[in-house]
């Protein structure tokens, strides 16, 4: 019996504190944090801090994304592209860089229904700085794992100046 009671318990803490998450909860944050939104629902374009992004979701499929444009890929260097896969490991964390349609993208991608408010306001952040410290730290957030000296790095970015959006 108190093998039942227990398991009873977790599963409903387990069910209290699942995520349900749709495009509607998903455009009120949106509308909450951004400057300025577009878009139909599933399909938005947004301002988050003077920087572009979309958020495209699939809710049949459950996955959702929001990305920012950082630069054409053409403007990538050899040194560049190493240093954003590089960064997909350390720095970029829950974000990562990607390339499509001949773009450099910031990109946070999830199940849509199990995404928290939290997760969606750390994502754009995290998107957001992601895009914005291309080319020098490559950081999505202060947490930095095993990187070297991110002054020696910004001095040898100022040199190469990549072209952004």
């Amino acid at each position: 019996m108190k093998k039942l009671l227990i398991l009873l318990l977790l599963f409903i803490v387990y069910f209290a504190h699942a995520q349900n998450m749709t495009n509607n909860s998903l455009q009120e944050i949106i509308n909450q944090k951004a400057d300025t939104i577009g878009g139909v629902m599933g399909n938005w374009k947004f301002i988050y801090k003077k920087i572009p992004m979309l958020c495209v979701t699939d809710e049949q499929n459950n996955r959702m994304r929001i990305i920012s444009p950082i630069t054409e890929s053409a403007n990538l260097d050899k040194d560049l592209l190493l240093d954003s896969m590089t960064a997909n490991f350390h720095s970029a964390l829950d974000v990562k860089y990607g390339i499509s349609n001949g773009i450099l993208w910031s990109v946070y991608i999830h199940p849509l229904k199990e995404l928290s408010s939290e997760q969606v306001e750390s994502a754009m952040s995290q998107v957001y700085y992601a895009a914005k410290n291309f080319g020098t730290t490559f950081s999505s957030t202060a947490l930095l794992f095993g990187r070297r000296n991110t002054e020696e790095k910004k001095e040898e970015i100022k040199e190469k100046k990549t072209q952004k959006f």
